[in-house]
């Protein structure tokens, strides 16, 4: 048993070695070291070959009398190398030596035997799954030499690996070796025992993912993104991560939030301010529309026309000065925030206009009127968008022709005066009636004056 002893011995070294590297696709190449038992019994009695008839039995007779039939050395007896082809195949070329000292039921002179051979194998482990079982058939031919006489051989094999890690297996098999050579050749079964060790996967990053299986395999990467990076350690890989070099979240497909206004920072234009998607993440602290940053009010709504600030309604009347052609007098929205002019401003304008007085049958104003229409220019400049009409009337003294030419000419006269003391001539008419309105009986002193008057009217 003393070989079964080094066997143990190698795998628990090998086991000891930590290796934890992937198999077959990734790790094709494999070494096998093991012992090998020669035995030359259960092969079916017959005269071929070099070993008498007596010395056999039937095919498999006594397959496992280890005692009495088989030959081991306890020493390393079998080397062998394989090589990974694909889709379970396997191709293996293997070395054994021995020493026959059992012929059937009967002891020989140490023999010497060596073989060499080669196999083609099939492995069952990922049919079932890839576990720990790998069962293995195949075929193949070598040539042994047993006491210097060599003869070629077909072998048929079984095999069976038990994996202890990902590369590291126990192995057991035994392959019938049938000779070819009808004189000297011998017919004999070969088990074997050991350990495998596979290696050589490629892996150019170097990120203990072997290339067949890196999705990056000139990246060094993770194993839970098949070999690709994960560069911000996110928890997303690289190439699903739109910023790869600054942590983020899956919601914002691996960019940070930093501000935590729900718009990640690539489109963020106040990334470290919580702001509004209205506004690509900047505040609006007013709700204007317009960002705190551009608004010059930003605590008070107003337009962009006005950068963010509330126009100005200086004089109070709810018309902003921007709309009020009398910015700075309180007036009435109807009236485009001008004041109105009321009737009772027409009275007023109207009883001052009877007090003007004019040189007897002329349209000559008297100097004692002047403080009188100076009056009537204040209260018209306080209405700067009403347009007034100076009519001038008569008594009924006279032609009429005449009395007509009067009115009209009176009512000129005080336009033109009240533009020479600062009214806009644009907003003054004047027009004359004649004798043909008047307000009082013209039969009597007291009417015929009351009907020489200048009215003022607003003009419509």
């Amino acid at each position: 048993m003393k070989h079964l002893n080094i066997l143990l011995v190698a795998v628990l070294l090998l086991v000891g070695t930590g290796v934890s590297n992937a198999q077959d696709k990734n790790n094709p190449w494999a070494i096998e070291l093991g012992v090998n038992a020669v035995d030359t019994y259960p092969v079916g009695v017959s005269d071929d070959g070099r070993l008498p008839k007596s010395s056999k039995g039937d095919l498999f007779h006594e397959y496992f009398n280890v005692n009495d039939h088989w030959n081991i050395i306890p020493s390393v007896s079998k080397v062998s190398v394989s090589r990974y082809m694909g889709d379970g195949f396997i191709f293996s070329a293997t070395g054994t030596i021995n020493s026959i000292e059992k012929v059937g039921d009967s002891k020989v002179d140490d023999l010497s035997y060596y073989a060499a051979d080669g196999e083609i194998k099939y492995s069952f482990r990922d049919l079932l799954g890839g576990g720990w079982f790998d069962p293995t058939i195949g075929v193949g031919g070598g040539y042994t030499w047993v006491d210097d006489l060599g003869f070629g051989t077909a072998n048929g094999l079984v095999g069976f690996r038990f994996w202890l890690t990902e590369s590291l297996a126990v192995t057991a098999g035994s392959t019938y070796k049938h000779s070819f050579e009808d004189t000297y050749g011998i017919t004999h079964f070969q088990h074997s025992m050991g350990v495998m060790f596979k290696f050589g996967g490629t892996d150019t990053d170097g990120d203990g993912i072997y290339d067949h299986e890196d999705e990056c395999p000139e990246i060094p990467g993770l194993p839970e993104f098949n070999g690709c990076p994960d560069t911000d350690g996110d928890g997303i890989e690289d190439r699903n991560d739109a910023c790869p070099e600054t942590p983020g979240t899956v919601e914002f497909n691996g960019c940070p939030d930093t501000d935590g206004d729900g718009i990640a920072d690539p489109q963020d234009a106040c990334p470290t301010v919580p702001g509004i998607a209205a506004l690509n993440g900047c505040p609006d602290a007013d709700g204007d529309g317009i960002t705190d940053a551009e608004d010059d009010c930003p605590n008070e709504a107003g337009p962009a026309a006005n950068n963010g600030c509330p126009w100005a309604d200086a004089d109070g009347d709810s018309v902003l000065d921007k709309d009020d052609e009398c910015p700075n007098i309180a007036g009435t929205v109807a009236n485009n925030g001008c004041p109105e002019v009321t009737i009772e401003i027409i009275k007023q304008l109207n009883d001052f206009s009877k007090t003007i007085l004019f040189d007897t049958g002329k349209s000559t104003i008297r100097q004692e009127s002047y403080a009188v229409l100076q009056n009537i220019v204040d209260i018209m400049k306080e209405y700067s968008s009403a347009s007034f009409v100076l009519e001038g009337h008569t008594d009924s003294q006279g032609r009429e022709t005449t009395n007509q030419k009067l009115s009209e000419s009176r009512a000129a006269s005080v336009r033109e005066y009240l533009t020479s003391i600062g009214m806009s001539g644009s907003r003054l008419s004047s027009v004359g009636y004649g004798e043909l309105r008047p307000i009082a009986s013209n039969k009597t002193r007291a009417g015929r004056q009351e009907n020489r008057r200048v009215e003022i009217s607003l003009k419509k």
